[in-house]
């Protein structure tokens, strides 16, 4: 019986493991955005949804800060019916959490006289971000690495979250740069600018610009704009000042990105933060 067993053992793993359906620059984590290349003109989906496939084959997906453990990827070459399949495994990320006690409602909660602003200016924001544009160059620009819109001390993080009186906040979705008020902005990649307002409720000065296929940053309580919308950028291009506006508490740039319906963390797309 042990020699059986010995014998049967030998087979199964001596069976080489299944190769990934895709190599991709990075492992999956939540609030990370990865790519990878396949056979062009193959298709891809992840969780049954379409993804899109460059001519040269790159592929691209991103995760959000609550992100399953898994997600399953399937890729069918052209004109071929064999499907690689595979269950990706997200790395999970622990995020900071604080509790604040004591604090006035009024302080939680907007104004009931300013909803209807709040509610006006997150559409606008929302259609800024479902622009659709297919710009294999800005998307290739964003493979090619960011560079820092500002440089200086990170003084929050993507994914952190307060509870207030024992009621969660909305989460961070952003990397905040601490910066005197008129320090310049840049354009950290190539792109497009599909919003830019001086003063919203929540978010001050905002700044939206498109980086193609559904991928955009996010620039927020700037206290100047200047850019317009329709503007094209390279990287480096001045778009604004850093400021205090909306609902912020201090002078910093927050910078966040949206990859289709998901909040990606824009630190894990920047280069180590220079040191002063």
């Amino acid at each position: 019986m042990r020699a059986l067993f010995t014998a049967f053992a030998a087979v199964v793993f001596a069976q080489p493991l299944a190769a990934a359906c895709i190599d991709f620059n990075v492992a999956p984590q939540q609030g990370g955005f990865i790519w990878g290349v396949v056979v062009p003109g193959s298709e891809v989906s992840l969780d049954g949804q379409a993804l899109e496939v460059m001519a040269d084959g790159t592929t691209f997906l991103g995760f959000g800060r609550d992100a399953p453990k898994t997600a399953d990827l399937v890729v069918t070459r052209l004109n071929e019916s064999a499907e690689c399949r595979e269950t990706l495994q997200i790395t999970r990320r622990d995020y900071q959490i604080q509790r604040v006690e004591g604090v006035p409602a009024k302080t939680v909660h907007p104004p009931a006289e300013q909803l209807a602003r709040i509610r006006r200016e997150a559409a606008l924001v929302s259609a800024a971000r479902a622009k659709r544009l297919d710009r294999p160059d800005l998307i290739s620009a964003v493979f090619e690495g960011f560079t820092w819109p500002i440089e200086g001390p990170i003084s929050g993080v993507y994914g952190s979250q307060r509870y207030y009186n024992g009621e969660p906040g909305r989460p961070h979705y952003g990397v905040d740069v601490a910066a005197p008020t008129g320090s310049v902005v840049r354009a950290p990649g190539a792109a497009v600018v599909t919003l830019a307002e001086p003063d919203l409720f929540y978010s001050g000065g905002t700044i939206v610009l498109d980086h193609g296929y559904l991928l955009s940053s996010s620039f927020l309580h700037l206290s100047k704009v200047l850019v317009k919308v329709g503007d094209e950028l390279s990287a480096g291009d001045i778009i604004g000042e850093v400021g205090a506006t909306g609902r912020a508490t201090g002078p910093h740039l927050d910078w966040r990105m949206n990859w289709r319906n998901q909040r990606i963390d824009p630190q894990l797309l920047a280069p180590a933060m220079p040191k002063p």
